[in-house]
């Protein structure tokens, strides 16, 4: 009972203790730096997640369909080595034009089907390739290119 009695009678002097001062007309420390919130640039284009990919058909049986696989590089969990990692979509093909081997480039769409989301379109093909192909490795025109002389 005197333990009850002589904390009633105990009066803390603090000017915070029921909000009776407000924090207003406290003093705040000076810094010398202002601190102003950071806002993004507007001329800074918003930032859109997997706008397309490219992968390899590996599947052209079923009708306005192509199973494409795509593959990435990522950091093994473990030993941070870069490893392949493949993974398959499905996507449209409205024209059937895609054969297996071929190399498409997904554009994301609205979804189609339960799984399809993606649109197939041509990759353009590299020119430089198909060239040293036609002059041989090194440019030379190969021997059974050259015109043969008879010989007496």
């Amino acid at each position: 009972m005197w333990i009850t009695s002589s904390l009633h009678s105990l009066k803390l002097s603090s000017p915070f203790l029921h909000g009776s001062t407000s924090l207003s007309h406290l003093s705040k420390p000076d810094s010398s730096v202002t601190q102003h919130p950071l806002k993004s640039p507007a001329f800074l284009p918003p930032i859109r997640a997997m706008k397309s990919l490219q992968g390899r058909v590996v599947c052209a049986t079923n009708d306005k369909t192509v199973s494409v696989e795509v593959v990435r590089l990522a950091p093994h969990p473990k030993y941070k080595r870069r490893v392949r990692k493949k993974k398959k979509f499905q996507a449209h093909d409205p024209d059937n034009q895609f054969k297996v081997g071929d190399y498409v480039q997904l554009e994301k769409s609205r979804p189609i089907s339960k799984t399809k989301t993606f649109i197939a379109v041509p990759v353009p093909s590299r020119n430089g390739k198909q060239e040293k192909e036609e002059k041989g490795e090194l440019g030379i025109p190969l021997e059974s290119q050259q015109p043969q002389e008879q010989q007496a």
